[in-house]
């Protein structure tokens, strides 16, 4: 049977209602680890009926729904610009200035060390279980998997006490380091598909035209968005204003082929801080952080609900579940290795950022991104065992990190309060 956008639409925001009522009253876990565990189980669930009565061919069924919906199409090219904007409106400003060479150097420096050495263990990963993975390709999985989820370690961050400065730096880290890490992974796939060698050049050139290009389109959209708030006062119209901004931002910068996200990211917090200031009554403040708090609590449902429920889209082979269960520790070992040294250079000259490594390193959650990347590869067995090991460290991300990093930043906060 064929689904209709409506259909498909309907039946996931009917099950996510569902799944977030039974969590909310039987295990009671923060919405995203709730929706992505019972999203998994009722996959697993499916696949586990379909073994025992093969009859009913209901992964068939399920995969096919899912086939429907295109996961990368649509949080990449659908979800991701609001849950982006409704994060960044919330961002302040003035800390994100506060931290700008932090920020900076961890979305893009860092997003590039940890590339190169997930890339580079994850290789040696794949030989070590006679999987043939070219290096291209491991630098392709080390770019999908690098950059942090802004939703997933936004929606951690409401919930977790730490300081501002420190908020606002993996907040403002998150909402750059997916454009950062896309416009590396769109590089990387154009070599590792057509087996020709990495132009650097090339690479540089496209990097600042999309990153650059999309900061710019970000200050325009939200320029003209503050100056069309300011000139009049009807909630429900600049409402309406905020919601054209992103739909219309984002599809000029799919047309002109600059970075969305950045895009996106930069005109939330021009709205989420100027605008709200000086642009905006009382009243069309408190109903538009309601209206996004709301779309992004409803969105943020669906994409949880969608990654535990592609469990079956991954592959079964036991050398591939291997390998993805060994690549937790390499991830976590890059992110390491890619946010130590510029902390440390950092802290000599500040110590706004003291102690938060391990915050860092613990809060760099992986999300739907990093899934939407991997189902966008081109089919073929490296696809198969990158989208396995990709699947696995976002699931260990969300449930065992996220379910974790709150109570390790209170920990970590203590401390340094402790030790001043």
């Amino acid at each position: 049977m064929t689904l209709t956008p409506l259909d498909a639409a309907a039946a996931l925001i009917v099950l996510a209602a569902f799944l977030g009522y039974l969590n909310h009253r039987l295990l009671g876990l923060p919405q995203a680890i709730g929706l992505t565990v019972m999203g998994a189980a009722a996959s697993l669930l499916v696949i586990l009926i379909d073994f025992v009565v093969p009859y009913f061919h209901l992964v068939a069924t399920l995969t096919a729904y899912l086939a429907q919906i295109d996961f990368h199409e649509a949080l990449i090219d659908g979800m991701l610009s609001f849950l982006l904007f409704a994060g960044a409106l919330h961002v302040d400003l003035s800390e994100l200035r506060r931290n700008k060479w932090a920020v900076a150097t961890l979305s893009t420096i860092g997003v590039l060390l940890s590339t190169l050495i997930v890339g580079a263990g994850f290789r040696l990963l794949a030989a070590l279980f006679g999987v043939d993975l070219p290096f291209a390709w491991c630098l392709v999985f080390g770019a999908l998997i690098s950059p942090t989820d802004p939703v997933a370690v936004m929606g951690i961050l409401k919930n977790a006490k730490v300081s501002k400065s420190l908020e606002s730096t993996v907040a403002g880290e998150s909402l750059f380091n997916d454009g950062v890490g896309l416009v590396v992974f769109l590089i990387l796939v154009g070599a590792a598909v057509t087996d020709q060698p990495i132009s650097f050049a090339h690479g540089a050139e496209l990097f600042i035209v999309e990153a650059f290009g999309g900061a710019l389109l970000g200050l325009c959209v939200g320029y003209l968005g503050f100056i069309a708030m300011r000139s009049i006062d009807e909630h429900n119209l600049e409402v309406l204003i905020s919601l054209a901004m992103v739909m219309g931002g984002y599809a000029i910068a799919h047309h002109i082929h600059v970075s969305g996200p950045i895009a996106m990211a930069v005109a939330g917090l021009l709205i989420g801080n100027h605008g709200m200031k000086h642009a905006v009554s009382e009243r069309t403040r408190d109903h538009m952080q309601k209206f996004w708090s709301l779309l992004d609590e409803i969105l943020n449902s669906a994409l949880f609900l969608l990654i535990g429920l592609e469990v079956v889209a991954i592959s079964t082979h036991w050398s591939a579940i291997a390998i993805g269960l060994m690549a937790i520790p390499l991830v976590l070992l890059a992110r390491a290795g890619s946010v130590w040294p510029p902390l440390a250079v950092i802290n000599i000259f500040s110590a706004r950022l003291r102690g938060s490594f391990p915050i860092l390193l613990w809060g760099g959650l992986r999300g739907g991104i990093s899934i939407a990347l991997a189902l966008s590869l081109p089919a073929s067995p490296m696809r198969d065992v990158i989208l396995t090991a990709t699947y696995i460290i976002v699931v260990f991300s969300v449930i065992v990190q996220g379910g974790t990093v709150g109570s390790v930043a209170r920990r970590v906060t203590r401390r340094v309060e402790a030790e001043a």
